[in-house]
């Protein structure tokens, strides 16, 4: 009995702690784990942390070389997202490395990734197997003599005042960002042949990355908008990744900051940095832009169950029902180019659902002349949201023999031939047999 007692109160006292991925089951209590190069970044970086926390997520904050940290506990993971705010880390504590990272976005879960000037060989490994390359030189830094901050100007305008923002309401909300970030930190380039990985903040066409603190004896490896300074990634699995050149970035004096980008007559009272921040992290904790999709049906028109199996050119009815998480509750998800597949090996019919703009999503159609094992598909991909991926199978019959029509009209040509036939054998017989 006491053993019993026991293990019921060790379940009860770790079961809570071990949490999954973002689920559409539970969608809300989410534990982050906090990866930091120095305790004293919780202080000079208190408002990304408190803006999170606002938000109902619990932060756990440790030294990216603690011997006892770990993201997994009993087989399960102990957290939900992961920050990693330790640039110059060489080698993180505890059972974490390169392939538990992996294995933890690999799992659905989500990391927000920030380098610096000091990024050390495991960062940009880590960045690198989330398909982007920071620069190869380890001292270059992004430098813009065009778009830099006045109001921080050091001499070298290596703090960038970025206003080129992915035009994505879903990734960075529907808040116009009026106001230059602030970045000082590496640059990075993506493959554009990967469709998971997107460019958030690029520099300008005027910025290159170099060190500052010597002279360019050749032409700089990364120039112009095709440097990115801050990216994301959504895996296959609609795990998240960001991924930033800056530390800085997060701070509270670029939080706080005025700003005025060079060349321009007005002067903001706040740089974006805090806005920009707060709806991306939004989008990376799947506060926005998660979908889900509910009662897939399918049956006869003038019925309200699923069959068991269709016979050929029978009429039908498909629908479901889309959300949105938007942070606290569930919204219908609207939209126009949502598409249904009646599948084998290959589309038969391919229909655009029709919707009632409260997220139910249907049509009808008759299936097609062919029998054999088809599949209703719907595989949806919209940037910035979650893939939907659904799939229902059902078999095809075709007539039996006692449900064909009597007569089909197909065949008519051949009725007429086989009694003219006879007709004919009639007359002839008669003719034959009583003629002289």
């Amino acid at each position: 009995m006491l053993k019993l007692l026991s293990v019921l109160t060790f379940l009860t006292l770790t079961l809570p702690f071990l949490t999954h991925s973002f689920s559409p089951d539970h969608p809300t209590d989410r534990r982050i784990l906090v990866l930091l190069d120095d305790l004293a970044f919780k202080s000079s970086h208190s408002l990304f942390f408190k803006s999170l926390q606002s938000r109902g997520f619990e932060l756990d904050f440790k030294l990216a070389d603690d011997p006892k940290i770990s993201l997994q506990r009993y087989g399960l993971y102990s957290y939900d997202a992961l920050i990693l705010f330790s640039p110059s880390v060489d080698r993180f504590g505890g059972s974490i490395d390169l392939a538990a990272i992996l294995d933890f976005v690999d799992s659905g879960h989500d990391l927000i990734i920030a380098a610096d000037t000091n990024a050390s060989d495991l960062i940009r490994q880590i960045a690198v197997e989330c398909g982007v390359d920071f620069d190869e030189d380890p001292a270059a830094i992004v430098i813009d003599h065009t778009s830099y901050a006045v109001s921080n100007t050091e001499g070298d305008h290596t703090v960038i005042a970025a206003d080129d923002f992915i035009k994505s309401d879903v990734i960075l909300g529907s808040k116009k960002i009026e106001a230059p970030v602030l970045f000082q930190g590496i640059g990075h380039t993506v493959n554009s042949e990967n469709s998971l990985v997107l460019k958030v903040l690029s520099a300008s066409p005027s910025a290159y990355s170099a060190n500052p603190k010597s002279k360019l004896s050749n032409p700089p490896s990364l120039t112009g908008s095709a440097i990115s300074l801050v990216s994301v990634v959504q895996a296959r699995n609609n795990a998240r990744v960001l991924i930033s050149g800056s530390l800085s970035l997060f701070s509270d004096r670029f939080f706080r900051s005025k700003v005025q980008k060079a060349g321009s007559p007005k002067k903001h009272e706040k740089s974006a940095n805090e806005q920009f921040l707060t709806e991306l992290s939004k989008w990376v904790f799947h506060e926005r832009g998660h979908l889900k999709a509910v009662n897939v049906r399918h049956h006869k028109v003038g019925e309200a169950d699923e069959p068991a199996i269709y016979r050929i050119n029978d009429d039908l009815e498909y629908s479901v029902e889309i959300y949105e998480w938007h942070g606290k509750s569930w919204e219908p998800y609207v939209a126009d180019d949502v598409q249904v597949q009646f599948y084998m090996m290959s589309p038969y019919v391919l229909k655009t659902l029709s919707t009632d703009q409260k997220g139910s999503y249907f049509t009808a159609f008759k299936v097609p002349d062919v029998y054999g094992v088809f599949q209703f598909k719907v595989e949806y991909q919209r940037l910035g949201y979650t893939s939907l991926s659904l799939s229902k199978q059902i078999p095809v019959r075709p007539f039996r023999h006692n449900e064909y029509e009597r007569f089909i009209p197909a065949a008519y040509p051949y009725y007429g031939a086989a009694f003219s036939m006879m007709a004919g054998f009639f007359v002839f017989t008669v003719v034959h047999l009583y003629s002289k």
